[in-house]
Formats: structure tokens, sequence, C-alpha cells
């Protein structure tokens, strides 16, 4: 495939959103919920004044920092509100490297930075959004590779991925009581009966 110039890995910049939607560190956080309102977004980021970018406002954060607190947000600045730093990557990154930092710093929502200045965002949900179609072309693949070995390989076979018990990645996951869990887990879980 390379052969004939296809990537044969998807890249952050592949389904990033851009442009992204910001706040100054100073505008009101009702400016922001605005914003998100009106987007149809789930989070907005914050720029300095000179329009680097520094933290994120999610609808947790709302929640968490401004309605159980029960304070006007229009008495709060941005800065008072967002979460940071703001964690980024870069958007020739694989989406593998995307999926595998937010789950290990358990986030949802990656800057995209590029020659230090903000280019979109990338959430979980833009990566999983894709997947029907990268599980389909894995298929694929394996199909004109190695005939219908795929299609016939039993339900119990291995898969490569996080484990859904202690969350680290695995070549060796296996279904056990309809979680996928890595080799550590699955022995632990039997010397538990």
């Amino acid at each position: 495939m390379a052969e004939i110039g296809i990537r044969t890995r998807m890249l952050v910049k592949d389904v990033m959103s851009s442009p992204v939607t910001t706040v100054n560190e100073d505008d009101a956080v009702d400016k922001a919920a605005r914003l998100m309102a009106d987007g149809h977004i789930g989070c907005i980021l914050v720029t300095s004044k000179e329009g680097k970018p520094l933290g994120i406002i999610t609808e947790r954060d709302f929640v968490t920092r401004v309605l159980a607190k029960n304070i006007q947000p229009s008495k709060l600045t941005a800065r008072e509100v967002m979460t940071l730093p703001l964690i980024t990557i870069d958007p020739d990154e694989t989406l593998s490297e995307a999926a595998r930092r937010m789950s290990q710093l358990n986030i949802r929502r990656l800057g995209v930075m590029y020659k230090g200045n903000l280019v979109g965002i990338i959430s979980s949900k833009d990566i999983l959004g894709i997947m029907p179609e990268l599980i389909e072309v894995i298929q694929e693949k394996a199909r004109i590779e190695g005939g219908t070995a795929a299609e016939e390989a039993p339900e119990s076979a291995l898969l490569a991925g996080y484990c859904d018990h202690c969350g680290r990645w695995s070549d060796a996951l296996a279904e056990v009581e309809g979680n996928f869990l890595c080799e550590e887990c699955q022995i632990d879980l039997k010397s538990e009966y």
C-alpha cells in the first residue's frame, strides 16, 4: 500500500476538529458557557492575552467549580475555572498514540499544536467515531492477506488493547465475563475463585 502513496496509519490531523473555539483567560465564565452552548461543544480552550493556549474548560469544570459551589458564572473568569495545563499533541502523531495518552492521563481531549500554534482539538469521541470504519479496513486487510482466517477465528481469540481492569496495554486480551482482561488480571481473577 505504501508504494502507491497511501498512508497506512491514521493521524491526529485526520480526525481533529479545527478551528478551535477559545476564550481569553480574563473573559467571564458565562461567555464561555454561551459559546459552548451555541457551538454544541463540550469544552472550550482558554488562551492568554497573547493567544497562547493555557488550559481547558469542560462541562465537568462548570459542574464542579461553578454550579456545585453555587457561584454566579458572570462573577468568575475563565482563568478561575479552567483545568491546566492544556495537554497537547502534534497533528502528525498517530491516533493510537493520542488514545494511549488520553487513557494514561485519564482525559478525554487533547489540544493539537503545530509549530507552537493551536491548530485543533481531538477528543476520545473523535477517535471512537472512526472506529467502525477502521475495524472494517482491518477485517478487509486480513481477508486479503490471509484468506478468511480472520473471519474464522474463534470468539475467544486474543486481542490487543487496553485492559478493562487495570488499564494497561496488552497484546493478549481475552474476554472474561464481558470484560477484556490482560493475562495478569485474568490470573488475578482466577486466583480469587
